[in-house]
């Protein structure tokens, strides 16, 4: 799991557009913490600070302990509105979280081992399906990424979220169907040599 990440705020005195407005000018984010059977605690986080914590690559994977009158509380990033332009982060909305919560989140997939696959060494490519993984996780076990081994794996073969062993904390959130996370299939100089390879065999009988 990534290092919750700490993140100073401060409350919201002012609602609606214009103040939302008049915080971005003065370099802040506003946005708002919800959930936990609370009310929503609206708040203002520093603009260059929550942009180096997105920049991080796992911000929305990560709890994020967020300060707020000098108490902490335990979060996870829902969504983050960014300028359609320049990329700026416009909101951002938290969810409260409490010691014993379960959520689901979307975890990166990492192919390991790529030299151990038989048919990747022959030129096979790997096509990868799906780039992330729908999870539900215990809220202080969630995991920075899922790596798959494809040692082994030749031309043809399929990985299935069947074949991937989870971590402690977390299953599928996709429980009707046993899912392709990626292949392995055949560049066409490839499949034209094995085609050719057949039909001489079935020449040669």
């Amino acid at each position: 799991m990534s290092d919750a990440l700490n993140l100073p705020a401060e409350l919201r005195e002012r609602a609606g557009k214009g103040a939302s407005r008049e915080l971005r000018r003065n370099g802040r984010v506003p946005a708002v913490i919800y959930g936990g059977n609370e009310e929503p605690t609206t708040i203002h986080v520093e603009e260059k600070l929550l942009y180096r914590q997105l920049m991080t690559g796992h911000f929305m994977n990560s709890i994020i302990m967020v300060e707020v009158d000098g108490k902490l509380l335990r979060t996870l990033p829902k969504d983050v509105a960014l300028h359609p332009v320049n990329g700026r982060p416009l909101h951002v909305d938290f969810l409260r979280l409490s010691r014993d919560a379960t959520i689901a989140v979307s975890v990166p997939v990492v192919f390991a081992n790529e030299e151990e696959s038989p048919g990747l060494k022959r030129g096979g490519v790997l096509n990868v399906v799906r780039h992330e993984l729908e999870l539900v996780c215990d809220a202080d076990k969630i995991p920075s990424e899922i790596v798959i081994d494809v040692t082994g794996v030749e031309v043809g073969d399929s990985i299935h979220i069947s074949a991937v062993t989870l971590p402690e904390g977390s299953v599928s959130a996709i429980t009707d169907r046993d899912f392709t996370i990626a292949t392995v299939v055949a560049p066409s100089a490839l499949k034209r040599s094995d085609a050719e390879a057949a039909e001489e065999e079935a020449t040669e009988a």
